[in-house]
């Protein structure tokens, strides 16, 4: 099969389309022909070997966590899903920039019909994000006011959504106008372009001093000072990503100032049951599938152009959700 590896750390220009041999599924493993493939940050950062976040793989190696597909092939004791089934999958080190994965089968989850391949890959790992980032790592409540930093980004744009449906008050950071106007879209009631305006200034003066509730950050150091000081008393800072590098060590201190509390947070730890993993998929599809939750797709290309695809994210040019498709779908 074709795929995209890397067999040393840097720029985009270490992935590579090679050809290598089809992976076999084992017990409770399903083979997946896939046709759809979401592309994270946490790829660019793997890419470069600046993941803090995960135990690099041996190189070479297949990047991707994120697919839609059929199910061709299904290993001894599979229960969860059936050959010829539509599936989409969230499942760490599944080496999905490739014409085919295995995955557990257990993390295989069912397309719904009328979500397409290209809907599901773009939404089940950072819907999932999304989901329980507003429902259980901080219950928002609709008389809360809350920041998202990199809100024209793809769990940007779907926290958004969500947390209008709850009935919070959203603010946003982006970098562009061109970007500020998909967060308006989303639903954010206040945009602000972080490299125009002061974001803690604003914030402030748009809560009249009060600060906000929580705040939702996936860039991680460039904008962990400011967010702290943008929280209201007893506010909640959730950091879901680390883009701009890792946040120092944090002292009880800083937190005791305005009785703050802070959350780091790892979506397998939200999907670590397949119960809980069908509830959050489930709660997602349904959304997309009636259309209360809108995919914001920036754009697609052939898996042999995974390099300009991780060029688009790396830059900060994407808005919405970055997907592959392999030329065998």
């Amino acid at each position: 099969m074709k795929a995209v590896q890397f067999s040393e750390t840097g720029g985009p220009e270490v992935l590579q389309y090679v050809d290598v041999p089809d992976p076999i599924p084992g017990p409770n493993e399903v083979l997946v022909k896939v046709r759809s493939i979401g592309v994270n940050y946490t790829d660019v950062m793997t890419r470069a070997g600046l993941n803090h976040s995960i135990n690099m793989p041996p190189l070479p190696s297949i990047l991707g966590a994120e697919a839609s597909g059929i199910v061709v092939a299904a290993g001894k004791g599979v229960t969860e899903v059936s050959v010829g089934e539509s599936v989409a999958y969230y499942a760490n080190n599944s080496r999905s920039y490739a014409e085919l994965a295995v995955i557990p089968s257990w993390r295989a989850i069912r397309l719904p019909t009328g979500v397409s391949f290209d809907d599901a890959a773009a939404t089940i790992l950072q819907g999932m994000t999304a989901q329980h980032l507003c429902h259980t790592t901080h219950r928002i409540q609709k008389s809360e006011s809350v920041l998202i930093h990199a809100a024209a980004g793809g769990v940007g744009l779907l926290l958004t959504q969500m947390i209008k449906e709850l009935g919070a008050t959203v603010i946003g950071t982006v970098s562009t106008e061109e970007k500020a106007k998909a967060s308006k879209n989303a639903g954010a009631d206040k945009v602000i372009i972080y490299t125009e305006k002061d974001f803690v200034t604003e914030i402030k003066q748009y809560t009249k001093g009060a600060g906000v509730n929580v705040v939702y950050d996936s860039v991680g150091i460039s904008t962990f000072g400011g967010s702290i000081e943008s929280l209201a008393r007893k506010g909640h800072m959730v950091i879901y990503g680390q883009a701009s590098g890792p946040v120092p060590p944090v002292t009880l201190s800083t937190l005791y100032n305005k009785s703050l509390t802070l959350s780091r947070t790892n979506l397998l730890d939200y999907t670590a049951t397949r119960e809980e993993l069908l509830l959050r998929a489930n709660d997602v599809f349904q959304r997309v599938q009636s259309g209360a939750l809108k995919v914001n797709l920036y754009g697609k290309w052939p898996l042999k152009e995974s390099s300009t695809a991780h060029q688009q994210l790396q830059g900060r040019e994407t808005i919405g959700k970055v997907l592959l498709t392999p030329e065998k779908n």
